[in-house]
């Protein structure tokens, strides 16, 4: 992307939502304000303050603050200073978040007292030679107070949008985690794709429960309400939490995991809750399923839709759909072995399925690009999507496609177009199961099962070497269904001789309670639930 007169960073447009709303709230934490104009000020004066501690343009700060008035602060701060967060979740457990600031090299540690302890546990980024305090204060170290103190207005700088503006770290739930380059352009584009798509208002009040999530409301001009909870773990959430915030603020938007949605529903449906002031419900990290959508629709007002957004930290938003859809078809389609419908194409997105292939694919062809009907994996270029990895040229070379003065980014999911032009989710490429009679994408076998009453989530994995694997269905039992087990085995393997997509299920496991990935507590770790049932076989 090259520079125009037009482009705006995201915090240049924040700076700009700020001054028309002013005294607006923009962040809301237990029972503390943050209007708009005063995170303005702490965005510039911030800025200031991080030039004044030692850091310049490019150089790269580790950053683990959770949702609060310092970590929208400090993001927007370090976009307008020039400096580059990384961003890595502290759900991934001491180990992996130092491999991770071990690879970036970050010149400042930002984050809690917490965080700070966590670095000294873990003996994290060593090249760091700036520490900052956030949301606290420890001796010998900078603080956000101080910086504050000693920034001013003026100090930043303008973005251009190819420049570097981030590091994400992916969740690692299906290999090591991946520091994906985010531009300014890049971040531009999804708040302005997030406003189109949902119609988004400035003034509206959103209860954010994914960090990346809440800064794009401070740049739409949302309010954000920030529940009580642990961010790393939104399946514990306490779903009375989000009822009250919703009811008590006439919240219009909410954003969660699929795990999350699932406890707010599930509770939603025990107590005869609504929250009639939602106007939309967002859901991302995995496939979101029927019967989950179908409990949180319960409590919302008639019309209001639950949107499930499809991509990935490489890429979002991909593509796009809502709930009148899900439920008047999709749903059916997905319990007869069709897969999981994501919608079509988000304006702006090149989306097609391209030939299965475990090896790189050096440049774009357009002899690559499937019909529709074919199952292939799913292949994106847009100006949401990100052209490379941190330092990981395996990794480039493995997910990136050259195409023209840019890239293609390879999803790593298998899936294959309707004649409608909607996408349809099949599983991951990596767990696809390798059996003697041919590929078994995962998600269309599994969801023929979980549309059983007594199945909350079924795992189907391959068990022995690729090509001869022997396909196994894990099931995760439903609480309170009646059905003995063995009665249960007997209906899904009956139920399985149905379908020609089902048919070579002949081993099925129940397991207590399954694998999760640490950031959306959704996707399921199907190489642990295959090591598992493994060793159940050999039993």
């Amino acid at each position: 992307m090259t520079r125009t007169a037009s482009f705006r960073g995201v915090a240049d447009a924040f700076l700009e939502t700020a001054r028309r709303l002013g005294p607006a709230p923009a962040v809301v934490r237990g029972g503390e304000e943050t209007s708009f104009a005063q995170l303005a000020e702490d965005v510039e004066r911030l800025a200031g303050g991080l030039r004044r501690a030692g850091l310049e343009p490019g150089d790269r700060a580790a950053l683990l603050v959770p949702p609060s008035r310092d970590l929208y602060a400090l993001v927007f701060a370090m976009y307008r200073a020039g400096v580059v967060p990384v961003l890595v979740d502290p759900g991934l457990g001491l180990p992996a978040v130092g491999r991770c600031l071990a690879e970036t090299e970050p010149k400042a540690f930002i984050g809690t007292p917490k965080a700070h302890l966590g670095r000294f546990l873990g003996k994290w980024a060593p090249t760091a030679t700036v520490s900052v305090v956030a949301d606290g204060k420890l001796p010998g170290m900078w603080d956000t107070r101080e910086l504050r103190r000693m920034g001013a207005a003026g100090a930043g700088r303008e973005a251009r949008p190819e420049e570097l503006a981030a590091v994400l770290f992916t969740s690692g739930s299906t290999g090591p985690a991946k520091g994906v380059l985010y531009t300014h352009g890049m971040f531009a584009a999804q708040v302005e794709a997030l406003r189109a798509l949902f119609d988004i208002k400035e003034g509206e009040v959103s209860i954010p429960t994914f960090p990346l999530f809440g800064l794009f409301d401070a740049a739409l001009g949302l309010t954000s309400v920030i529940p009580r909870m642990d961010f790393t773990k939104p399946a514990r959430v306490d779903p009375m939490e989000l009822v009250r915030l919703a009811q008590g603020r006439r919240a219009q938007q909410l954003f969660g995991s699929p795990a999350l949605l699932d406890r707010l529903g599930r509770f939603g449906e025990r107590f005869g809750i609504a929250l009639p002031d939602l106007r939309r419900v967002m859901s991302a990290g995995a496939p979101v399923p029927a019967k989950v959508v179908i409990r949180v629709r319960k409590m919302l007002a008639p019309g209001v839709e639950v949107y499930t957004p499809y991509g990935a930290t490489e890429a979002l938003p991909v593509a796009l759909i809502g709930s009148e859809e899900i439920l008047h078809g999709a749903d059916a389609a997905c319990a007869d072995g069709k897969g999981t419908c994501v919608g079509r194409p988000v304006p702006g997105v090149d989306a097609c399925v391209i030939p299965v292939s475990d090896g790189p694919v050096a440049a774009w062809d357009e002899s690559l690009r499937l019909p529709a009907g074919a199952v292939g994996e799913v292949t994106v270029k847009g100006p949401m999507v990100s052209a490379a990895y941190w330092r990981r040229p395996e990794a480039d070379a493995a997910a990136k496609i050259a195409d023209g003065g840019g890239a293609r980014h390879r999803m790593g999911d298998l899936g294959r177009f309707d004649a409608d032009g909607r996408l349809w989710f099949l599983g991951r490429k990596s767990q696809r199961v390798r059996a003697s009679h041919g590929d078994m994408p995962t998600e269309g076998v599994e969801g023929v099962f979980n549309a059983l009453p007594a199945v909350r989530r079924s795992a189907l994995v391959g068990v022995g070497p690729a090509g001869a694997q022997t396909p196994v269905l894990c099931v995760e039992r439903e609480p309170g269904q009646p059905i003995a087990e063995d009665a249960l085995r007997r209906q899904l393997l009956e139920l399985a001789q149905r379908r020609e997509v089902t048919r070579p299920v002949r081993v099925v496991l129940f397991h207590p309670g399954f694998p999760v990935d640490a950031r959306h507590n959704a996707k399921i770790h199907r190489e642990t639930l295959a090591a598992w049932a493994a060793s159940e076989l050999r039993r």
